[in-house]
């Protein structure tokens, strides 16, 4: 998800100065205070108004979800430093805080989740299994041949952790990976390489962070440079596909395609992709494993124990 910054700031604080965090949850308030008799926590819902009293000593908080942390609510926290998420995505939160607060993801709590379910959605739109249980269903026994992951030439489009773990949950079915990001590396193509990639690719992976760039990447004239009969998949959000010129490719059934999320989104009843063909789709469920919440608390007890004893930050946000 979003790239992170090779030197992190340290959060300056006293060596006696009790740490105030605003959380989202009393399970997540137990979890951070069991980390060390200085801690305070303080759930915190912006529905509930600004923080007042000892809440708004707060230096860090746990936000849940974003957008609706207004420009009071900030007022109301003049010393805090640090917002630490528990998603690797940072697209509500990157471009809309003070300057004061550095901006850290849960880089790697969602990596096995997340992964596990391209690998599940490339696997089972491949071998058809969304149309084998509409048959069972429909009570009928109807076979068919349909495509197979084993051999497949895959292009994934991010290569950051999750990317990355894709790839080689992928590799024991013997497939071509190929990776593409943003800047050219050692084994990894850059966007501009796409039109070349895109034709060969028999699966095309989404798992890139929100940013201009990548907002609307996979318009008409990138599906149209996909093979025939291939499968998109987007593990990355809604917005990076445009849904128009998608639905387009799967009514004329050229294309195939795996989503995890959409844009609009919750998709509306009604919306033509519920009833799109060639479509496998799952209400954004691709990090949500009983295990995920675990891993993102840890990656939050993780940065307080750093931010107590005076160690530089981790998982950074970069700016995009």
């Amino acid at each position: 998800m979003p790239d992170t910054a090779p030197a992190a700031p340290v959060l300056d604080l006293g060596a006696d100065e009790t740490l105030h965090v605003l959380v989202p949850s009393r399970a997540l308030a137990e979890a951070v205070e069991a980390v060390s008799p200085r801690i305070r926590a303080h759930r915190f819902d912006p529905a509930d108004g600004v923080p007042t009293g000892e809440a708004a000593e707060a230096r860090v908080m746990v936000p849940r979800g974003g957008g609706e942390l207004t420009a009071e609510v900030w007022d109301a926290l003049p010393r805090l430093r640090l917002v630490q998420l528990m998603s690797a995505g940072a697209e509500k939160f990157v471009g809309r805080l003070p300057e004061r607060v550095v901006l850290c993801n849960a880089r790697g709590a969602h990596t096995p989740a997340t992964a596990e379910w391209a690998v599940a959605a490339t696997l089972a739109a491949q071998r058809g299994l969304p149309h084998f249980t509409r048959l069972q269903e429909a009570g009928r026994w109807e076979m068919r041949t349909d495509h197979s992951l084993v051999g497949a030439k895959v292009l994934i489009v991010g290569a950051g952790d999750i990317g990355r773990t894709i790839g080689r949950m992928m590799a024991g079915f013997d497939v071509d990976v190929t990776w593409v990001a943003r800047t050219a590396r050692e084994g990894v193509h850059a966007f501009g390489d796409l039109p070349d990639l895109l034709p060969d690719a028999d699966v095309v992976v989404l798992i890139v962070p929100v940013t201009p760039e990548t907002t609307g990447m996979v318009d008409a004239g990138f599906l149209a440079a996909m093979k025939d009969d291939a499968l998109l998949v987007n593990a990355a959000r809604g917005v990076v596909v445009d849904t128009d010129a998608l639905l387009a490719e799967l009514t004329a059934g050229r294309l195939r395609a795996a989503l995890d999320v959409t844009e609009p989104e919750p998709l509306p009843e009604g919306h033509p992709l519920w009833s799109a063909p060639g479509l496998l789709l799952t209400p954004h469920v691709a990090g949500a494993v009983p295990d995920t919440n675990a891993r993102a608390t840890a990656a939050v007890v993780e940065q307080l124990q750093r931010v107590l004893a005076g160690q530089p930050l981790e998982n950074v946000v970069a700016d995009y």
